[in-house]
């Protein structure tokens, strides 16, 4: 199996199967001399660790991580970082009973076709375990961000579990950390608990749309025409696992627009930079950062582990039903938004430095043009 990097010159692999000794990544790229610890990645991780809330499995992780290298005293050295998370709390023995079948609407079958051999212990690289690496990773981005453009604020959130969907005219950025959904909107976050304790009972899953913005970002990230800021983003957050769809802006919208409703206006403002009426695009145009907003969502679909019966096949071709048992998040999209944030992290810092390697440390033509 290969491909298991993503990013240019920041550049992440991740490594490790959800019931192996240990899972982590490898960052690469790097720059020298920024501030970074054991507890500045750890709480990155303790936002997305399972066994907070009912709403999660309830395998019980630390998610405790060590820097094994690249960090001398404090300081990152310009040299790979290896960050490393043990698995604490595998029950390989839940899986003992599907371990010649197939879960409908998971890669088990994929990975067979692909590979001749699945692990069948959690699903091995295609559980939702790996993102742990990738969270990880994400703080190291948000360390090297915070030093090279202290203004960026990336923040996800639910906008929707199954058919019940936030109001954005209650949308409250300060409710986000208040309860186990990351919902702006407090009402919503009282309709989806009621929601998914009925599905959590019932035996049953149901899909989201994580939403993750990211303000205070310079403009000029990216380039044209196969290094574009959204492509790069689209394809992060695609290779989520269970992820189904990505939208930049309005969209799958946009296609109900005119040009006139689509077009964000132009101003100038009183600092010399332009400002805009709207935000339609999301704050990329033509695969560049605007300076404005960028809003990302994704769709995660419903975990297919559950615990009502489906019609599936062996590995023999038989035909049978399974039922999975063990420990499964009735909504894997609760924890897939920090997962979101940490992939957006990731992102735009590898654009970041790409951007400072072609055209220096000025960012969105400063120099004597509009800004």
């Amino acid at each position: 199996m290969s491909f298991n990097s993503f990013g240019h010159l920041f550049r992440v692999t991740t490594w490790g199967e959800s019931h192996g000794p240990a899972l982590g990544a490898t960052v690469d790229g790097v720059p020298p001399g920024i501030a970074i610890d054991e507890p500045a990645i750890q709480y990155w991780l303790d936002r997305r660790k399972p066994g907070q809330s009912r709403f999660t499995t309830q395998r019980r992780e630390a998610d405790a991580v060590r820097i094994l290298s690249g960090v001398f005293e404090g300081q990152t050295t310009g040299t790979p970082v290896q960050l490393m998370i043990e698995n604490t709390d595998q029950r390989s023995k839940d899986y003992s009973d599907i371990r010649d079948k197939f879960r409908p609407g998971h890669a088990a079958i994929t990975y067979w076709q692909k590979y001749g051999i699945r692990d069948y212990r959690g699903g091995g690289r295609s559980s939702a375990r790996e993102t742990a690496a990738r969270v990880a990773a994400g703080g190291l981005a948000r360390a090297v961000l915070a030093d090279l453009a202290p203004g960026v604020e990336i923040r996800g959130y639910l906008v929707r579990i199954g058919p019940h969907a936030i109001d954005r005219e209650r949308f409250d950025r300060d409710e986000i950390e208040n309860n186990p959904f990351w919902s702006p909107d407090r009402r919503a976050a009282e309709i989806w608990a009621d929601y998914l304790d009925g599905l959590r009972k019932s035996g049953n899953s149901v899909g989201a749309i994580v939403e993750v913005t990211a303000r205070g970002v310079p403009a000029g990230l990216g380039a044209p025409v196969y290094a574009k800021l959204d492509t790069d983003l689209a394809a992060a957050m695609m290779s989520i696992n269970a992820v189904k769809g990505v939208e930049i802006g309005e969209g799958m919208n946009a296609a109900r627009l005119t040009g006139e409703d689509n077009a964000d206006e132009i101003f100038m403002g009183n600092d010399g930079r332009p400002v805009y009426s709207s935000n339609h695009a999301g704050g990329i145009l033509g695969g560049i950062s605007t300076g404005q907003e960028i809003v990302v969502r994704f769709a995660v679909k419903p975990t297919s582990s559950i615990l009502r019966p489906r019609r599936t096949i062996t590995m023999a071709g038989e035909a049978t039903e399974i039922v999975t048992k063990g420990r499964h998040d009735p909504c894997v999209g609760i924890r897939a938004v920090p997962v979101g944030e940490a992939m957006m992290a990731c992102v735009l810092l590898d654009h970041l430095l790409l951007h400072r390697g072609q055209v220096g440390g000025e960012i969105g033509h400063t120099r004597g043009r509009i800004g």
